[in-house]
């Protein structure tokens, strides 16, 4: 196909592009590239207009409508997505991989340790393993605070509250010889380091555009699942050699080695603070070393560079998410899918201990398996659903534009992410199954560790696609969406923990792990009913949200109009759309109670 008959996805919108900071309203998220010099690009403010006529229904005809959107796509003008180069994006990727890595390394590095705890501390082992329970349901509420502070404040403060907390709570388990001490440290660990599994995801969703994503998404995704994995090996052979509490000595020369380099090195992403990356920083969101040289060089900022107001942080954002169809099916049904790679993990030391009678040191090994496919599974299917993008891109005669991304309205991105995982889940629902009859009739155990290698390969597999479709779908506060998906998949992976040795007791390990696979195969139709249905609900939940942000707009016009009444008429506007406090040829004055009384009737 020519390319002059191609069409391009527009460079902005739902692809997470937000306004200045001074405008972080939610029309800005779905239709404005972040941009300080937008008010003298012609042509960028004309595909603005235009996308926003188009929004709002004032096309004169369906015909007209049309007609603008073939114009609309054809604007090749306009910010890049993301200014930071490709070195920084990687080192941000990295430092990424590291934080996602932390907390499951985490809730998983002192299992060997755990008779042993329990014996120091002359409590039983369901004492100690209640400090399981809490650290689990700590990981689901935590990221709900620090993911909505992200949103607001900027990654870099959410990042190092959240790590200075999680080194303290070390220092204090490393050092407590107390029950109760024990179990409200973890508690603590588990604020700290669960708190930034919402923002890894939300930093590859500021620097790379949706086209590009997923590979990223995958590499942190693969912190994130090879921590379960290493943590026994890792907690297995300190509290051998020397002692459970270099268990916590460990974890803060960790938090400290990837701490000093976050300070000094990694810049602030979230787009509400530094939009592109092209807005300068200020305060803590700026790295040590630009502090340091702001110090020594001061410049003069500009006067549109107001301070930026920092609210408490609301954790019934991450509950508004659930409010959305598409969100709440999808959210549902990844906790379905985590729920059956959690019960594996956690029940494979206690099954192959009783069954093959192995080791502390030899359960840990047995991890090694599912954690190496897991990562494999993260990187692997990253670049799976890049290629999908690009090929159901082409179908579409879409061209992708790598540099300022793309804006997903009309395109079927729930499509390309889902058609990656029904293989998976088909394949893995069979794999489940022969592994749970493998351990019922107690086979060799090269049988269950290869079984376990593919588990962790096709049953995970889904579970990062759906993570990646989660930030595709809520670009305005990602990291608010992936505290909503930790909060899920954590609540009930809490729960199924609970119940899964009582339910092997009463079944056997053959049918208690078929059911299992039968559950998630079962619900897996929810994924094409997303498939056929989410766009459109994608479509009504951003039309709503520009709606309130107009509407939001009229009342912060009013206002500054009533208040100038009462000061000499000295008209303070509040920001257009384009980040100016003024009016201009392609933002006319605002006629407040006729543009209240249009929106209303809207």
């Amino acid at each position: 196909m020519d390319d002059s008959n191609k069409s391009t996805l527009p460079p902005r919108g739902h692809d997470g592009d937000e306004a200045q900071r001074q405008v972080p309203d939610a029309k800005d998220v779905a239709s404005q590239p972040p941009s300080s010099s937008d008010h003298s690009d012609n042509s960028d403010h004309s595909s603005m207009a235009e996308a926003k006529d188009l929004d709002s229904g004032n096309s004169s005809s369906s015909e007209d409508a049309a007609e603008d959107v073939e114009n609309l796509s054809r604007v090749p003008s306009g910010p890049a997505y993301s200014v930071f180069t490709q070195p920084m994006i990687r080192w941000i990727v990295f430092m990424c991989f590291v934080s996602a890595f932390v907390s499951p390394l985490t809730a998983n590095i002192y299992f060997p340790a755990l008779p042993v705890i329990a014996n120091e501390l002359g409590v039983s082992i369901n004492q100690i393993n209640l400090t399981l329970t809490t650290y689990m349901i700590f990981q689901g509420l935590a990221p709900t605070f620090f993911g909505d502070f992200g949103d607001a404040a900027g990654r870099r403060p959410a990042f190092i509250i959240a790590f200075v907390i999680y080194f303290g709570a070390n220092i204090g388990l490393a050092l407590q010889r107390n029950y109760a001490a024990l179990l409200v440290l973890r508690m603590v660990q588990s604020g700290g380091s669960s708190g930034t599994l919402a923002l890894v995801y939300a930093v590859v969703a500021d620097t790379i555009p949706s086209s590009e994503r997923a590979k990223y998404l995958g590499i942190v995704g693969a912190g994130q699942t090879v921590g379960p994995a290493l943590g026994p090996v890792i907690g297995g052979l300190l509290s051998q050699y020397l002692g459970w509490p270099s268990i916590f000595w460990f974890l803060c020369i960790l938090t400290i080695s990837w701490l000093i380099p976050y300070v000094l090195t990694v810049p602030e992403t979230g787009r509400k603070v530094v939009g592109n990356g092209s807005v300068p920083p200020r305060g803590w969101n700026m790295t040590l070393i630009d502090y340091i040289r702001s110090k020594r060089q001061p410049q003069n900022q500009s006067s549109s560079q107001e301070r930026q107001k920092i609210r408490f942080p609301n954790p019934f954002n991450t509950l508004a998410v659930l409010r959305n169809k598409d969100m709440a099916l999808v959210l549902g049904f990844n906790a379905i899918v985590y729920i059956a790679f959690i019960l594996t993990t956690s029940t494979l030391s206690s099954q192959f201990a009783e069954i093959y009678g192995f080791n502390d040191i030899q359960l840990s090994l047995c991890y090694l398996p599912i954690g190496a496919a897991t990562t494999i599974a993260s990187i692997s299917n990253g670049y799976v659903a890049n290629w999908n993008f690009r090929r159901i891109a082409k179908k579409m005669g879409v061209t992708i534009d790598r540099k300022r991304g793309n804006d997903l309205r009309g395109f079927p991105i729930e499509k390309v992410r889902l058609q990656i995982a029904y293989p998976y889940l088909l394949i893995g629902g069979l794999i489940y199954i022969g592994y749970g009859w493998a351990l019922h009739f107690e086979t060799p155990v090269a049988v269950p560790l290869v079984l376990l290698f593919f588990i962790g390969y096709f049953v995970t597999g889904p579970f990062h696609v759906i993570n990646m479709l989660i930030v595709d779908l809520y670009p305005e506060a990602p990291a608010t969406a992936t505290a909503a998906n930790n909060l899920c998949r954590c609540l009930s992976g809490a729960a199924a923990t609970a119940v899964i040795q009582s339910i092997i007791d009463s079944w056997g390990r053959g049918w208690a792990f078929t059911f299992i696979a039968l559950l998630f195969l079962a619900l897996s139709p929810i994924l094409l009913v997303i498939q056929k249905y989410g766009p459109q609900w994608r479509d009504e939940r951003f039309r709503k949200m520009n709606q309130a942000a107009e509407m939001r707009q009229v009342e912060a016009q009013e206002k500054a109009t009533a208040l100038a009444e009462k000061s000499d008429g000295v008209v303070t506007a509040a920001p257009y759309p384009c980040g100016e406090t003024s009016a201009c040829k392609f933002h006319p004055p605002l006629d407040s109670r006729s543009m209240v009384a249009s929106l209303k009737k809207a």
